[in-house]
């Protein structure tokens, strides 16, 4: 099992701040910065601020810097859940004008109230972040506003957001500081022509034209946003397929899905221009290959090209904490860096971009700090691509699988073949699970369906207890639901489906 290599690591000091920077606030009821800590976090993200709460509640005394001023980092700010609002909103919209009818449900007409859709975003978004200040106060975690940089490897000076700066002292402090957009050569983002996830999250008019830069997770969510809200949405994507984390047949049908609803695919192109001195955007587009030069005017370009560890302005260098060539920060098995008492977790650290990563980075960190034993298995971290259909995914792809030469089976299950999906009339999509031929160990699991995101959890369960498809298909699964897809696939794989 590989549970432990990156999975296994030691924190004391808590810097986190999952996608976001360093920095402190005081609550009130709480201790000052300036008191002896046992353990600092340096981000209030996903990972920072969990790994702050665990922390209190191994009974360590802990305090988490924040620069934002609102925890939950990129993921609850201006990431995850403002994405995931909006994602659910337009579909609600785009069922409501294209599926309705269909069951019955008939208007003259509907509309968007874009500043009411922003206006639902941003009270989910407050109302979790209040939230998670609840649970500091809950949890005895004291709370910094501001910047942090290391003053040494136990201490933190933070220039805090009142314009004042406190020293923070910690036996252990821990970097969760988390990623920022990667940039691109020549593109400068300006959050109105040119957006970031960020803007492309706060744009005050739906787009006529959108175009995005990067064919991931982030890029293809928000083009469906605004795709479904009216945009005509064109992805340009530099390699050669969509979303390369996922198994590759489940990705030619999801491309087809998305292309079904209107998304244009521009892939092996690379961008090599960019003018905004019009009233739009004029992209100079050329083969990744290389070649003859095209154009592509649009009114809003995201670049969505990926995520990049932040770590500006920490002070990394002053006490000597080695990061690779892309600023990753280098950790052990326990999260301990190669400076005594300093930890990292999360997106500063190798292993997958994700929140929940984070927060499992965090945990575990923090109970080696404790002196217990933590443990993360980045082989088996879930990923969600939460468009519609929604694809999910856990475990090893059906190219890793061959490249590690081992024998396997595949059971496959469609949609359209189970009861629950065609009485929602929802049916597009797949399971598709692949288990070791003499064992049937799992070795992965994919799904592209309606919730994807909730029915791929069985599998990760299945994944983590080394279960066989066996296992799963002789569950009983209530009837009808869509999770009988999952059974139906494990009987696919070891022995035969009973629904087609």
């Amino acid at each position: 099992m590989a549970m432990a290599s990156l999975a296994r690591r030691k924190a004391y000091a808590v810097v986190s701040s999952s996608r976001s920077s360093i920095f402190l606030t005081s609550f009130r009821g709480f201790a000052s910065g300036s008191d002896q800590n046992e353990v600092v976090v340096i981000g209030g993200g996903p990972g920072g601020y969990v790994a702050a709460i665990k922390a209190a509640q191994l009974g360590l005394k802990t305090t988490c810097i924040e620069k934002r001023g609102t925890l939950g980092g990129t993921c609850l700010n201006v990431g995850c859940i403002p994405s995931k609002a909006l994602l659910h909103s337009s579909h609600m919209y785009h069922e409501a004008k294209h599926a309705f009818a269909n069951h019955g449900v008939k208007f003259s007409s509907v509309e968007v109230d874009l500043p009411a859709m922003m206006a639902q975003k941003d009270k989910a978004v407050s109302n979790l972040t209040k939230g998670i200040e609840g649970l500091f106060k809950k949890n005895k975690v004291s709370y910094v506003k501001g910047y942090g940089k290391f003053v040494s490897p136990s201490e933190v000076s933070v220039d805090t957001l009142d314009g004042g700066n406190t020293v923070v002292k910690g036996k252990h402090i821990i970097i969760a500081t988390g990623s920022d957009v990667k940039s691109l050569p020549g593109v400068t983002i300006d959050e109105k022509k040119i957006v970031s996830s960020t803007g492309a999250l706060a744009l005050t008019e739906i787009p006529k034209r959108l175009v995005v830069i990067g064919a991931g997770y982030i890029g293809l969510e928000m083009g469906s946003v605004w795709g479904r809200l009216g945009s005509e949405v064109t992805v340009v994507e530099f390699a050669s397929d969509i979303v390369p984390t996922m198994d590759a047949e489940v990705r030619k049908q999801f491309q087809r899905s998305l292309e079904k609803q209107g998304m244009k695919f521009q892939l092996k192109t690379k961008v090599v221009g960019v003018d905004t001195s019009g009233d739009g955007v004029k992209l100079t587009l050329e083969p990744a290959a290389g070649g003859d030069k095209t154009t592509l005017e649009t009114d809003v370009v995201l670049v969505s090209a990926g995520r990049t560890p932040f770590t500006a302005g920490l002070g990394l260098d002053k006490i000597g904490v080695e990061t690779d060539k892309v600023g990753r920060i280098l950790v052990n098995e326990r999260f301990a860096t190669n400076v005594s008492g300093v930890y990292a977790i999360g997106d500063v650290i190798p292993g997958p971009m994700l929140a929940h990563k984070a927060e499992e980075d965090g945990v575990a960190c923090v109970e080696y700090i404790a002196g217990k034993v933590g443990h993360v298995d980045y082989d088996k971290v879930p990923g969600v691509v939460y468009t519609t259909p929604e694809v999910a995914y856990v475990g090893k792809t059906e190219e890793q699988v061959k490249a590690l030469g081992v024998e396997y089976r595949v059971g496959k299950f469609p949609f359209m073949a189970n009861s629950r999906a065609k009485a929602i009339d929802n049916a597009e999509g797949l399971v598709k699970i692949l288990a070791e031929k003499e064992t049937d160990k799992i070795l992965g699991v994919h799904i592209m369906a309606p919730n994807a995101g909730e029915l791929i959890h069985e599998a990760a369960i299945a994944l983590q207890y080394d279960a066989s498809s066996e296992d799963i298909a002789r569950v009983c699964h209530a009837h009808p639901t869509m999770s009988e897809a999952v059974k139906e696939a494990a009987m696919a794989t070891y022995d035969k489906p009973i629904h087609i």
